[in-house]
């Protein structure tokens, strides 16, 4: 063998064992959640103060309306001024002082501590939300009223999607008509489909603590779910513009007594329940997500509460909702920038996609806002993952498939890293001196590994290889996974003692044997 041919077969070997070396390892994860946000601001430091000057000055003066008596009560006590009108006015200093008081993050549990999320800070997560009524079947394509099967098979498939960060119930189970049934059926359903931490409404204050204490006999014990609360309340306290709802305190109190992280949830529609033009409407939104965080704090300081003000659109032309527009992009996106300045735990919407088949326009608009959302740097941004039909319906497959989207989401936000290592000075060197390329040099490999998402749907063959191999649609991809999950992720996440005793106190109505 001559010198060449032997350097090269040396080559060859020194290569596949550096292959082989590095696929022997556990892989990292090139797209992890959690990465640090706030790259991308639609507004100035100027502009955010000019808004939250004047949500400041839209509390001092216009105030809130259709008050409870006992919120009332405890605000007056804090500073806070009841007009003869019955409107509830909060003077700046005391919401500056209801700010500094309030909490700056807190930890928001899985029953499995891997899935533990710390909220607050820059760092970006992904998850679920939503109250669709219908779900798109995955053998007919068409839509049908949500049930609580549906619920509990979305909880599962959302139980193995690496990015999906918590799950708060996306489907209301229609075929239950009782709300107290409902409510704690939808409780026990998330209980049973995932460890990773979720959330739930309570539709009224008297839910919490049959939920609550069924949380307790989930962990083997009383109390146990105040030790590391692993559900959310999405408490709706404003109904705009600028008036409390009726039954938020009511909820609030309940959620509080038994250590209930609480997600407050402004949802104002421009140019109906608010203005416009997106600055007004983030001046009113923020006023309003300003005295949700009032209302908390005045019962309990420092309370844990995400400081969730999702902006949203309609399309002015019909009145019918506008998910998946850029000017809910760019709300959401100041939203979250307003929360951050504010120094407050933050919740944005995005992917919320007005299309009803799994398509184009579907896959440009979740993109569109997940991308934006989450380089502006929200904590948690909700309806992230599965939504369809403007909020009304549900999909298996945008599940599987935002999955995915959500990594490159991900990878985007986590932004190019410069040092020594990525500037390549010694690849470089070494490939130029050398064979004359970068393929399966170990700089490439490690890279390769670290730098790179490579996708499990999306398509990158040549046109004939897609072509020869049955021209596969990405939602037919998604529809086989979807499929396989639910044939074979059957968790057994409640032990037989505790569901059975929670059967006898509670009217389970998912069969056991699902």
């Amino acid at each position: 063998m001559s010198d060449t041919g032997y350097k090269r077969l040396t080559r060859g070997r020194a290569r596949a064992e550096r292959i082989a070396s590095r696929t022997a390892k556990v892989q990292p994860n090139p797209a992890p959640p959690g990465p640090a946000g706030g790259q991308y601001q639609p507004l100035t430091d100027a502009d955010v103060q000019k808004i939250v000057a004047t949500a400041f000055h839209i509390l001092a003066t216009i105030g809130m309306g259709d008050v409870p008596a006992v919120l009332a009560e405890k605000a007056t006590q804090c500073g806070a001024t009841l007009t003869p009108e019955g409107r509830l006015l909060y003077p700046q200093s005391m919401v500056e002082d209801i700010i500094d008081g309030a909490a700056k993050s807190f930890m928001f549990y899985g029953r499995d501590s891997k899935h533990d999320i710390e909220v607050g800070g820059d760092r970006v997560y992904y998850g679920t939300g939503g109250a669709a009524v219908r779900t798109q079947d995955l053998d007919t394509g068409d839509y049908r009223e949500s049930t609580l099967q549906d619920l509990y098979d979305f909880t599962r498939l959302a139980d193995t999607r690496t990015n999906i960060s918590w799950f708060t119930r996306c489907c209301i189970a229609t075929d239950i008509h009782d709300i107290h049934d409902l409510d704690i059926n939808t409780a026990y359903t998330l209980a049973a489909g995932t460890t990773k931490p979720v959330g739930t409404a309570f539709t009224l204050g008297s839910s919490v603590d049959p939920i609550i204490d069924m949380f307790d006999r989930v962990l083997g014990s009383t109390g146990k779910f105040a030790e590391k609360p692993f559900c959310k309340a999405h408490i709706s306290p404003v109904i705009s513009p600028l008036k409390y709802g009726d039954d938020a305190v009511e909820v609030t109190t309940a959620c509080i007594k038994r250590r209930v992280p609480i997600n407050a949830i402004i949802a104002a529609q421009s140019g109906a329940t608010a203005p416009a033009t997106l600055a007004g409407m983030l001046a009113q939104t923020t006023a309003e997500t300003l005295a949700a965080l009032i209302m908390v704090n005045v019962f309990e300081r420092g309370y844990p509460m995400i400081f969730s003000n999702w902006p949203l659109v309609i399309d002015l032309r019909t009145g019918s909702f506008a998910g998946g527009s850029g000017e809910i992009a760019l709300l959401n996106a100041g939203a979250a920038q307003i929360s951050n300045w504010l120094g407050l735990p933050s919740g944005v919407a995005s992917s919320m996609s007005d299309a009803k088949a799994v398509d184009a326009q579907m896959g440009a608009e979740k993109a569109l806002t997940a991308v934006t959302t989450g380089l502006a740097g929200a904590n948690m941004v909700y309806e992230s993952s599965g939504m369809t039909a403007s909020l009304l319906g549900a999909s298996f497959e945008a599940f599987v498939i935002d999955n995915e989207m959500l990594s490159h989401a991900y990878r985007m936000i986590r932004g190019i890293e410069v040092n020594d290592e990525t500037l390549a000075f010694d690849a470089i060197e070494q490939a130029v001196n050398g064979e004359g390329h970068f393929l399966g040099s170990m700089h490439t490999m490690d890279a390769m590994q670290r730098d790179h998402f490579y996708p499990e749907l999306a398509n990158r063959d040549d046109p004939r290889t897609w072509s020869d191999n049955g021209s596969v649609a990405i939602h037919q991809t998604a529809n086989k996974i979807a499929r396989d999950i639910l044939t074979n992720h059957k968790p057994h996440y409640i032990d037989d003692v505790a569901d059975a005793a929670i059967r006898q106190h509670y009217n389970i109505l998912l069969p056991r044997q699902h």
